[in-house]
Protein backbone atom coordinates (compact mmCIF):
# COMPACT_ATOMS: atom_id res chain seq x y z
CA UNK A 1 0.00 0.00 0.00
CA UNK A 2 1.38 3.47 -0.83
CA UNK A 3 1.19 6.32 2.01
CA UNK A 4 -1.10 9.20 0.60
CA UNK A 5 0.63 12.96 0.15
CA UNK A 6 -1.21 15.69 -1.80
CA UNK A 7 1.11 18.61 -2.14
CA UNK A 8 3.61 16.97 -0.30
CA UNK A 9 1.84 17.37 3.02
CA UNK A 10 -0.27 13.89 4.53
CA UNK A 11 -3.64 13.18 3.23
CA UNK A 12 -6.28 13.31 6.55
CA UNK A 13 -8.81 10.73 7.16
CA UNK A 14 -12.43 12.44 6.54
CA UNK A 15 -13.41 10.40 9.38
CA UNK A 16 -11.00 10.47 12.07
CA UNK A 17 -8.35 13.46 11.02
CA UNK A 18 -5.66 11.27 11.21
CA UNK A 19 -2.48 11.65 8.40
CA UNK A 20 -2.64 8.24 8.23
CA UNK A 21 -4.26 7.25 4.89
CA UNK A 22 -2.40 4.07 2.61
CA UNK A 23 -3.76 3.31 -0.62
CA UNK A 24 -4.39 0.00 -2.01
CA UNK A 25 -6.81 -0.12 -5.04
CA UNK A 26 -7.07 2.14 -7.82
CA UNK A 27 -9.56 2.01 -11.11
CA UNK A 28 -9.70 4.80 -13.84
CA UNK A 29 -12.61 5.87 -15.67
CA UNK A 30 -15.92 4.26 -13.38
CA UNK A 31 -19.26 5.80 -14.29
CA UNK A 32 -19.60 8.43 -11.66
CA UNK A 33 -23.64 7.12 -11.24
CA UNK A 34 -24.71 4.21 -11.32
CA UNK A 35 -28.81 4.11 -10.33
CA UNK A 36 -29.71 7.16 -13.12
CA UNK A 37 -32.29 5.82 -15.67
CA UNK A 38 -30.92 6.32 -18.90
CA UNK A 39 -33.21 5.73 -22.30
CA UNK A 40 -30.37 6.48 -24.84
CA UNK A 41 -28.10 3.11 -24.77
CA UNK A 42 -25.01 5.61 -26.68
CA UNK A 43 -25.57 7.83 -23.66
CA UNK A 44 -25.59 5.40 -21.19
CA UNK A 45 -21.55 4.58 -22.69
CA UNK A 46 -21.05 8.14 -23.00
CA UNK A 47 -21.84 8.46 -19.58
CA UNK A 48 -19.52 10.81 -17.30
CA UNK A 49 -16.53 9.17 -15.94
CA UNK A 50 -14.36 9.03 -12.38
CA UNK A 51 -11.45 7.22 -10.38
CA UNK A 52 -11.87 5.01 -8.14
CA UNK A 53 -8.51 5.67 -5.14
CA UNK A 54 -9.18 3.75 -2.56
CA UNK A 55 -7.62 4.27 0.66
CA UNK A 56 -7.28 3.08 4.49
CA UNK A 57 -7.01 4.87 7.59
CA UNK A 58 -4.19 2.84 9.19
CA UNK A 59 -5.75 4.55 12.77
CA UNK A 60 -9.30 4.24 12.64
CA UNK A 61 -9.69 1.34 9.20
CA UNK A 62 -11.91 4.05 7.67
CA UNK A 63 -11.61 3.65 3.88
CA UNK A 64 -12.52 6.81 1.52
CA UNK A 65 -12.09 7.08 -2.59
CA UNK A 66 -10.05 10.16 -2.04
CA UNK A 67 -10.30 10.42 -5.70
CA UNK A 68 -13.89 11.64 -4.95
CA UNK A 69 -15.55 14.94 -7.00
CA UNK A 70 -19.18 15.25 -5.65
CA UNK A 71 -19.29 17.78 -8.51
CA UNK A 72 -19.53 14.87 -10.51
CA UNK A 73 -22.57 12.98 -9.30
CA UNK A 74 -26.14 13.67 -9.25
CA UNK A 75 -28.84 12.77 -7.51
CA UNK A 76 -32.36 13.72 -8.83
CA UNK A 77 -35.44 12.42 -9.88
CA UNK A 78 -34.04 10.25 -12.26
CA UNK A 79 -32.06 8.52 -9.62
CA UNK A 80 -33.87 5.05 -9.11
CA UNK A 81 -32.13 3.58 -5.93
CA UNK A 82 -35.02 1.49 -4.34
CA UNK A 83 -35.14 -2.24 -3.66
CA UNK A 84 -38.51 -1.99 -2.46
CA UNK A 85 -39.90 -3.98 -5.07
CA UNK A 86 -38.21 -7.30 -3.56
CA UNK A 87 -40.42 -8.96 -0.67
CA UNK A 88 -37.12 -10.25 1.09
CA UNK A 89 -35.91 -6.40 1.34
CA UNK A 90 -39.31 -5.44 1.84
CA UNK A 91 -39.52 -8.13 4.93
CA UNK A 92 -36.14 -6.97 6.30
CA UNK A 93 -36.98 -3.34 6.46
CA UNK A 94 -40.26 -4.00 8.33
CA UNK A 95 -38.67 -5.98 11.14
CA UNK A 96 -36.38 -3.32 11.26
CA UNK A 97 -38.81 -0.79 11.61
CA UNK A 98 -40.59 -2.55 13.98
CA UNK A 99 -37.41 -3.28 16.06
CA UNK A 100 -36.34 0.56 16.31
CA UNK A 101 -40.21 1.91 16.89
CA UNK A 102 -40.49 -0.99 19.76
CA UNK A 103 -36.98 0.07 21.16
CA UNK A 104 -37.08 3.27 21.54
CA UNK A 105 -40.85 4.13 22.14
CA UNK A 106 -41.12 5.86 19.01
CA UNK A 107 -45.14 4.82 18.39
CA UNK A 108 -47.29 8.04 17.87
CA UNK A 109 -43.96 9.97 17.98
CA UNK A 110 -41.84 11.70 15.20
CA UNK A 111 -39.36 10.56 13.22
CA UNK A 112 -37.39 12.51 10.66
CA UNK A 113 -35.31 10.18 8.08
CA UNK A 114 -32.33 11.98 6.02
CA UNK A 115 -31.96 10.27 2.80
CA UNK A 116 -35.41 8.89 2.41
CA UNK A 117 -35.74 7.70 -0.88
CA UNK A 118 -38.90 7.11 -2.58
CA UNK A 119 -40.30 6.58 1.14
CA UNK A 120 -40.42 3.38 1.27
CA UNK A 121 -38.78 2.60 5.42
CA UNK A 122 -40.68 5.97 6.00
CA UNK A 123 -43.74 3.51 5.21
CA UNK A 124 -42.59 1.03 6.91
CA UNK A 125 -42.03 3.16 10.21
CA UNK A 126 -46.05 4.15 10.05
CA UNK A 127 -46.77 1.07 9.90
CA UNK A 128 -44.92 0.07 12.97
CA UNK A 129 -47.01 2.86 15.00
CA UNK A 130 -45.10 5.72 14.27
CA UNK A 131 -47.34 9.16 14.09
CA UNK A 132 -45.81 11.50 11.80
CA UNK A 133 -42.72 11.83 9.79
CA UNK A 134 -40.07 13.93 7.91
CA UNK A 135 -38.68 12.64 4.73
CA UNK A 136 -35.63 14.56 3.27
CA UNK A 137 -33.85 13.43 -0.07
CA UNK A 138 -32.91 15.46 -3.02
CA UNK A 139 -34.27 12.65 -4.99
CA UNK A 140 -37.78 12.32 -4.05
CA UNK A 141 -40.52 11.85 -6.13
CA UNK A 142 -43.95 13.14 -4.89
CA UNK A 143 -45.63 10.54 -7.14
CA UNK A 144 -43.77 7.35 -5.69
CA UNK A 145 -44.26 7.92 -2.00
CA UNK A 146 -46.20 5.58 -0.29
CA UNK A 147 -50.10 6.63 -0.69
CA UNK A 148 -51.08 5.81 2.98
CA UNK A 149 -48.20 8.22 4.02
CA UNK A 150 -49.79 11.26 2.18
CA UNK A 151 -51.55 12.71 5.46
CA UNK A 152 -48.70 11.70 7.96
CA UNK A 153 -45.61 12.93 6.35
CA UNK A 154 -43.70 15.78 5.91
CA UNK A 155 -41.64 15.66 2.50
CA UNK A 156 -38.92 17.90 1.72
CA UNK A 157 -37.49 16.93 -1.50
CA UNK A 158 -33.75 18.43 -0.78
CA UNK A 159 -30.57 18.23 1.40
CA UNK A 160 -29.87 18.42 4.89
CA UNK A 161 -28.52 20.18 6.50
CA UNK A 162 -28.86 23.24 3.23
CA UNK A 163 -32.62 22.49 3.10
CA UNK A 164 -33.27 21.02 6.60
CA UNK A 165 -31.34 22.71 9.21
CA UNK A 166 -33.06 21.84 12.46
CA UNK A 167 -33.36 17.66 13.65
CA UNK A 168 -35.63 18.26 16.45
CA UNK A 169 -37.97 14.86 16.20
CA UNK A 170 -37.75 11.93 19.36
CA UNK A 171 -35.47 9.93 16.50
CA UNK A 172 -33.23 10.87 13.48
CA UNK A 173 -33.01 7.69 10.64
CA UNK A 174 -30.11 8.04 7.65
CA UNK A 175 -29.88 4.58 6.05
CA UNK A 176 -27.58 4.52 2.75
CA UNK A 177 -26.75 7.77 2.96
CA UNK A 178 -23.63 8.13 4.92
CA UNK A 179 -21.17 5.92 2.06
CA UNK A 180 -22.43 9.25 -0.35
CA UNK A 181 -20.69 11.76 1.26
CA UNK A 182 -17.31 12.61 1.56
CA UNK A 183 -16.51 14.76 4.52
CA UNK A 184 -18.02 12.10 6.74
CA UNK A 185 -16.52 14.00 9.90
CA UNK A 186 -18.06 17.26 8.93
CA UNK A 187 -21.40 16.05 8.02
CA UNK A 188 -22.10 13.85 11.54
CA UNK A 189 -20.82 16.95 13.29
CA UNK A 190 -23.52 19.24 11.55
CA UNK A 191 -25.84 16.03 12.75
CA UNK A 192 -24.82 16.79 16.39
CA UNK A 193 -25.25 20.21 15.66
CA UNK A 194 -28.57 20.29 14.38
CA UNK A 195 -29.91 18.05 17.30
CA UNK A 196 -28.74 20.65 19.53
CA UNK A 197 -29.45 20.27 23.32
CA UNK A 198 -32.39 17.72 23.14
CA UNK A 199 -30.47 14.49 24.58
CA UNK A 200 -33.51 12.11 24.28
CA UNK A 201 -32.79 11.49 20.48
CA UNK A 202 -32.21 8.61 19.10
CA UNK A 203 -30.01 8.25 16.08
CA UNK A 204 -30.02 5.40 13.56
CA UNK A 205 -27.81 5.30 10.73
CA UNK A 206 -27.49 2.04 8.41
CA UNK A 207 -24.09 1.89 6.00
CA UNK A 208 -22.55 -1.36 4.23
CA UNK A 209 -20.15 -3.30 5.87
CA UNK A 210 -16.60 -3.08 3.99
CA UNK A 211 -15.45 -5.95 6.18
CA UNK A 212 -16.86 -8.48 4.14
CA UNK A 213 -16.59 -6.28 1.10
CA UNK A 214 -12.64 -6.55 1.35
CA UNK A 215 -12.53 -9.63 2.82
CA UNK A 216 -14.72 -11.66 -0.05
CA UNK A 217 -12.73 -9.49 -2.61
CA UNK A 218 -16.17 -8.27 -3.74
CA UNK A 219 -15.34 -5.62 -6.36
CA UNK A 220 -18.85 -5.36 -7.26
CA UNK A 221 -19.93 -3.86 -4.27
CA UNK A 222 -17.26 -0.77 -4.95
CA UNK A 223 -18.17 2.29 -6.98
CA UNK A 224 -17.93 5.61 -7.31
CA UNK A 225 -20.94 7.02 -5.52
CA UNK A 226 -19.81 5.14 -2.28
CA UNK A 227 -17.18 7.83 -1.28
CA UNK A 228 -16.76 6.49 1.74
CA UNK A 229 -16.98 2.71 3.38
CA UNK A 230 -17.25 1.58 7.46
CA UNK A 231 -16.55 -1.15 9.15
CA UNK A 232 -17.71 -1.43 12.68
CA UNK A 233 -14.83 -0.07 14.33
CA UNK A 234 -14.30 3.52 11.57
CA UNK A 235 -17.96 3.61 12.45
CA UNK A 236 -18.31 3.53 16.23
CA UNK A 237 -15.18 5.43 16.27
CA UNK A 238 -16.70 8.37 13.67
CA UNK A 239 -19.30 9.12 16.05
CA UNK A 240 -17.49 9.23 19.43
CA UNK A 241 -15.92 11.61 17.77
CA UNK A 242 -18.91 13.57 16.45
CA UNK A 243 -20.49 14.17 19.68
CA UNK A 244 -22.74 10.91 20.09
CA UNK A 245 -22.50 7.79 22.05
CA UNK A 246 -23.07 4.66 20.71
CA UNK A 247 -25.95 2.22 22.40
CA UNK A 248 -25.67 -0.82 19.84
CA UNK A 249 -23.97 -1.87 16.52
CA UNK A 250 -24.88 -4.92 14.92
CA UNK A 251 -24.49 -6.34 11.07
CA UNK A 252 -28.16 -7.08 9.43
CA UNK A 253 -28.62 -8.29 6.13
CA UNK A 254 -26.97 -11.52 5.73
CA UNK A 255 -23.97 -9.53 7.55
CA UNK A 256 -24.17 -6.98 4.27
CA UNK A 257 -24.94 -3.41 6.52
CA UNK A 258 -24.21 -2.13 9.53
CA UNK A 259 -26.47 -0.53 12.02
CA UNK A 260 -25.47 1.86 15.15
CA UNK A 261 -27.71 3.09 17.55
CA UNK A 262 -26.64 6.44 19.01
CA UNK A 263 -27.43 9.30 21.71
CA UNK A 264 -26.24 12.72 21.85
CA UNK A 265 -23.06 13.00 23.99
CA UNK A 266 -23.06 16.61 25.85
CA UNK A 267 -18.69 15.72 24.73
CA UNK A 268 -17.04 14.77 21.93
CA UNK A 269 -14.03 12.74 22.45
CA UNK A 270 -11.21 11.10 21.21
CA UNK A 271 -12.23 7.14 20.89
CA UNK A 272 -9.49 4.30 21.48
CA UNK A 273 -8.51 2.65 18.41
CA UNK A 274 -7.19 -0.84 18.41
CA UNK A 275 -3.21 -0.72 16.89
CA UNK A 276 -3.89 -2.57 14.14
CA UNK A 277 -7.63 -2.19 12.89
CA UNK A 278 -9.45 -5.29 11.24
CA UNK A 279 -10.27 -3.20 7.95
CA UNK A 280 -6.24 -2.80 6.83
CA UNK A 281 -5.31 -6.05 7.07
CA UNK A 282 -8.46 -6.98 5.21
CA UNK A 283 -7.82 -3.93 2.51
CA UNK A 284 -4.17 -5.30 1.90
CA UNK A 285 -5.54 -9.06 0.80
CA UNK A 286 -8.03 -7.28 -1.44
CA UNK A 287 -5.38 -5.48 -3.13
CA UNK A 288 -3.86 -8.83 -3.57
CA UNK A 289 -7.09 -10.83 -4.79
CA UNK A 290 -8.75 -8.37 -6.81
CA UNK A 291 -7.14 -9.14 -10.10
CA UNK A 292 -7.44 -12.94 -9.96
CA UNK A 293 -10.98 -12.58 -9.11
CA UNK A 294 -11.40 -10.22 -12.04
CA UNK A 295 -9.95 -12.68 -14.18
CA UNK A 296 -11.79 -15.63 -12.89
CA UNK A 297 -14.92 -13.95 -13.89
CA UNK A 298 -13.68 -12.68 -17.21
CA UNK A 299 -12.64 -16.51 -18.05
CA UNK A 300 -16.03 -17.95 -16.70
CA UNK A 301 -17.86 -15.78 -19.17
CA UNK A 302 -15.93 -16.03 -22.10
CA UNK A 303 -16.46 -19.70 -21.53
CA UNK A 304 -20.40 -19.78 -21.31
CA UNK A 305 -19.71 -17.80 -24.32
CA UNK A 306 -17.93 -20.15 -26.43
CA UNK A 307 -20.45 -22.57 -25.22
CA UNK A 308 -23.42 -20.68 -27.07
CA UNK A 309 -25.66 -20.24 -24.30
CA UNK A 310 -25.96 -16.19 -23.09
CA UNK A 311 -25.41 -14.94 -20.02
CA UNK A 312 -27.64 -12.39 -17.78
CA UNK A 313 -27.33 -10.79 -14.76
CA UNK A 314 -29.94 -10.19 -12.11
CA UNK A 315 -29.84 -6.93 -10.64
CA UNK A 316 -29.85 -3.79 -12.74
CA UNK A 317 -27.90 -1.65 -10.17
CA UNK A 318 -24.84 -0.25 -8.29
CA UNK A 319 -23.59 -3.83 -7.86
CA UNK A 320 -24.17 -4.53 -11.61
CA UNK A 321 -22.51 -1.45 -12.70
CA UNK A 322 -19.44 -1.91 -10.80
CA UNK A 323 -19.38 -5.73 -12.04
CA UNK A 324 -19.43 -4.70 -15.73
CA UNK A 325 -17.13 -2.21 -15.43
CA UNK A 326 -14.35 -4.02 -13.69
CA UNK A 327 -15.11 -7.01 -16.73
CA UNK A 328 -14.23 -4.32 -19.49
CA UNK A 329 -14.22 -5.85 -22.80
CA UNK A 330 -15.45 -9.36 -21.49
CA UNK A 331 -18.58 -7.56 -20.39
CA UNK A 332 -19.67 -7.85 -23.92
CA UNK A 333 -20.28 -11.64 -23.28
CA UNK A 334 -23.27 -10.66 -20.94
CA UNK A 335 -26.73 -10.16 -23.12
CA UNK A 336 -28.49 -8.20 -20.64
CA UNK A 337 -29.40 -7.40 -16.56
CA UNK A 338 -32.74 -8.37 -15.31
CA UNK A 339 -34.22 -6.21 -12.45
CA UNK A 340 -37.76 -6.72 -11.00
CA UNK A 341 -38.03 -3.13 -10.58
CA UNK A 342 -40.41 -2.00 -13.28
CA UNK A 343 -39.28 1.81 -13.11
CA UNK A 344 -36.13 0.14 -14.46
CA UNK A 345 -36.78 -2.01 -17.57
CA UNK A 346 -36.25 -0.22 -20.71
CA UNK A 347 -33.58 1.51 -19.74
CA UNK A 348 -29.28 1.25 -20.13
CA UNK A 349 -27.08 1.00 -17.21
CA UNK A 350 -24.33 3.80 -17.08
CA UNK A 351 -20.64 2.71 -18.59
CA UNK A 352 -21.96 -0.35 -20.27
CA UNK A 353 -25.10 0.37 -22.32
CA UNK A 354 -26.61 -3.17 -20.92
CA UNK A 355 -30.36 -3.10 -21.74
CA UNK A 356 -32.34 -3.83 -18.84
CA UNK A 357 -34.98 -6.17 -18.80
CA UNK A 358 -37.71 -7.45 -17.44
CA UNK A 359 -37.91 -10.95 -16.03
CA UNK A 360 -40.52 -12.50 -18.46
CA UNK A 361 -37.83 -11.68 -21.34
CA UNK A 362 -35.59 -14.48 -20.24
CA UNK A 363 -38.16 -16.59 -21.82
CA UNK A 364 -36.84 -15.46 -25.19
CA UNK A 365 -33.38 -15.29 -24.14
CA UNK A 366 -33.11 -18.60 -22.97
CA UNK A 367 -29.91 -17.82 -20.64
CA UNK A 368 -27.75 -20.78 -19.24
CA UNK A 369 -25.91 -19.17 -16.72
CA UNK A 370 -27.79 -15.65 -14.76
CA UNK A 371 -25.64 -14.74 -12.48
CA UNK A 372 -27.05 -12.80 -9.07
CA UNK A 373 -25.82 -9.46 -7.96
CA UNK A 374 -26.69 -10.43 -4.45
CA UNK A 375 -27.05 -13.63 -3.07
CA UNK A 376 -29.41 -12.86 -0.61
CA UNK A 377 -31.90 -12.97 -3.38
CA UNK A 378 -31.19 -16.11 -4.53
CA UNK A 379 -34.19 -17.88 -3.26
CA UNK A 380 -37.32 -15.23 -4.85
CA UNK A 381 -35.17 -15.44 -7.87
CA UNK A 382 -35.11 -19.07 -8.19
CA UNK A 383 -38.70 -18.75 -7.97
CA UNK A 384 -38.98 -16.29 -10.34
CA UNK A 385 -37.39 -18.20 -13.30
CA UNK A 386 -39.48 -21.64 -11.86
CA UNK A 387 -42.54 -19.52 -12.60
CA UNK A 388 -41.30 -18.31 -15.45
CA UNK A 389 -40.33 -22.29 -17.43
CA UNK A 390 -36.96 -20.76 -17.34
CA UNK A 391 -34.28 -23.37 -16.74
CA UNK A 392 -30.94 -22.34 -17.01
CA UNK A 393 -28.08 -22.48 -14.33
CA UNK A 394 -28.38 -19.56 -11.01
CA UNK A 395 -25.37 -18.38 -9.18
CA UNK A 396 -24.10 -15.41 -7.14
CA UNK A 397 -21.64 -13.49 -7.19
Amino acid sequence: MVHLTEGGLFMKCPACGTLDLSRFHSVDSVPVNSCVLLDDQSAARDFPRGDLRLSVCRRCGFVANTAFDPALTSYSQDYEETQGFSPRFRQYIGELARRWAARYGLEGRTVIELGCGKGEFIGEMLNAGVGHAIGVDPALRLDRVPPAASTSVTWVPGRFPEDFPVLDAPAVICRHTLEHIAPVGEWMRSVRAAIGRREDTVVLFEVPDVLPILERGAFWDLYYEHCSYFSSDSLEALFRQSGFEPLDIYRTFDDQYLVIEARPSTTSRRPDFDPQPLSVSAAARFATSYDQLVESWRARLRRESSAGGPTVIWGASSKAVGFLTALGPEAAHVAAAVDINPHKQGSYLPGTGHFIAPPKQLIDLAPALVIAMNPTYLHEIHRELAQLGVVTSLEAV
